[in-house]
């Protein structure tokens, strides 16, 4: 038997063409997906790497907010510990300081000299007494003068007073009170 081919060969190869340019299509689009869902997992993995890696971090970073509350806890509990310290050293000074001005003071009066009143202000100290003579005055002030306590000794007022029948010297000093340098 004879075959006749009655369709036109350029018929026939048009359409062939057309269905390896479809199957090209195809198969492109296949590749395309299968190449667009591989970049999605893989996306998606690396989504999911930096997802881990925030969560570490900010596990890290409460860790270190907490660090951080304790240090500035350990820093008010030093400023406070060194306000303390310094209360204390202003406490200790003036302990001491008042016990060693009057025994500078004792150690300067000189025989026949009365102090009746002392006061201490801040640094100025404030003294009125009574005496036999202006000299014996000087005297005091010069021996004040000499201590390592007391500078600036000034003579406020001497005036002649008459006390159970005698007559005495009332006068009155300023002077400026320091603690002096400590030896080492």
């Amino acid at each position: 038997m004879i075959r006749i081919n009655l369709l036109p060969v350029r018929a026939a190869q048009r359409k062939e063409k057309i269905r390896t340019q479809v199957s090209v299509l195809c198969l492109g689009i296949v590749l395309v997906c299968v190449g667009c869902g591989a970049e999605y997992i893989r996306m998606g993995s690396k989504i999911d790497d930096k997802a881990a890696e925030i969560s570490v971090i900010e596990q890290e970073n409460n860790q270190l907010k907490k660090k951080i509350g304790e240090v500035s806890r350990y820093k008010k509990l030093q400023a406070d510990l060194k306000k303390k310290l310094d209360i204390l050293n202003v406490l200790k000074e003036g302990k001491s300081g008042p016990v060693h001005l009057l025994n500078e003071l004792s150690l300067a009066l000189p025989d026949k000299l009365w102090i009746v009143d002392f006061s201490v202000s801040g640094t100025t100290a404030s003294l009125k007494g009574l005496c036999f003579s202006e000299k014996i005055v000087a005297s005091f002030m010069r021996n004040l003068e000499k201590s390592p306590y007391y500078r600036n000794v000034e003579l406020g007022v001497t005036e002649q007073a008459n006390v159970s029948g005698v007559k005495l010297q009332r006068f009155a000093l300023t002077c400026q009170t320091e603690k002096p340098a400590e030896k080492r």
